[in-house]
């Protein structure tokens, strides 16, 4: 007969109560876990919606000034790290009828020539002499106002003195010279200042007349650029021949008729040439100056 193990009734009630309270403790452990949790998130909604709804008023450390009471130091850390924006320039526009500032030196000039009066030549000559601005050698202009649009041409006796570069299309004459100068005006190399051409070569020249008509060298038969004998032209055009058109939008005419340094005479016997060329009928008035010189009105008639 095996070993019989006594238990005493209050041994086991006592074991008894002992898990049941171990169990109520672990329960409310588990509860209070619960509403720690839940009272956790319940905060933080709250907070959210106590910031969305309620800003915080800021403390004195964090109160912003206006703009009039910021000073110069705070305004300068507020824009640093902005990009520096410089000054728009500003743009100098000439109203019209106003009147271009003038130097002082053009002013001493334009004293010396009384506003209005028309000159004798021979006056208006002198005048030029002694109101010129510039240190080189001037060039001496005619500007004429026509009654209508007119062209022509001129040789002046003393020439204009500047070089005049005359290049001779004549496919004829010289076919491989002419070849070639048909190729550099395609390529856009234009290295003459008049182009004479012999009748033969007109219809080669069509295809660049877009290039030559703009530039004003198409050779015209009407200003004798276009001829049977273009050696005799081109030495009359480097000796000071010269044609001659009003503008297109305007009835005046630009002439260069030499240089300061020609000389009293030889300006006038060119200028004399040239007015001859474009006859005193077609004229309403004339101006006369150098390069950089005011301008002094002439008495043609």
């Amino acid at each position: 007969m095996g070993k019989v193990r006594a238990k005493t009734l209050g041994d086991e009630e006592q074991e008894l109560k002992e898990k049941q309270e171990a169990e109520a403790r672990r329960l409310a452990k588990i509860e209070a876990e619960k509403a720690k949790g839940q009272a956790r998130k319940t905060s933080g909604a709250k907070a959210v919606e106590d910031e969305a709804e309620e800003p915080v008023a800021p403390s004195e450390e964090t109160v912003i000034p206006n703009e009039s009471e910021k000073s110069s130091e705070e305004i300068s850390l507020d824009t640093r790290g902005d990009k520096e924006e410089k000054p728009a320039k500003k743009k100098t526009v000439q109203k019209v009828g106003q009147s271009k500032e003038r130097s002082a030196k053009y002013k001493t000039s334009a004293a010396m020539i009384e506003k209005g009066k028309l000159y004798k030549l021979e006056d208006a000559l002198e005048l030029v002499a002694k109101a010129h601005l510039a240190k080189f050698d001037e060039t001496v202009e005619l500007h004429i106002n026509t009654t209508a649009a007119i062209n022509g041409s001129v040789t002046l006796p003393h020439g204009t003195g500047k070089s005049t570069k005359v290049a001779i299309l004549a496919p004829s004459q010289d076919p491989k010279g002419a070849d070639d100068l048909l190729k550099e005006i395609e390529a856009g190399k234009i290295n003459f200042d008049i182009l004479v051409a012999t009748p033969d070569a007109m219809p080669r020249l069509a295809k660049v007349a877009r290039i030559l008509g703009p530039k004003g060298l198409m050779p015209n038969p009407k200003n004798g650029t276009v001829t049977p004998k273009p050696e005799e032209v081109a030495k009359q055009y480097a000796g000071g021949h010269m044609t001659f058109k009003t503008e297109a939008k305007a009835p005046v005419l630009h002439l260069s008729v030499g240089k300061l340094s020609f000389g009293q005479d030889k300006l006038s016997e060119n200028i004399k040439a040239a007015l001859k060329a474009v006859d005193m009928k077609n004229m309403r008035n004339v101006t006369l100056k150098s390069t950089m010189s005011p301008a002094i009105k002439l008495q043609v008639k």
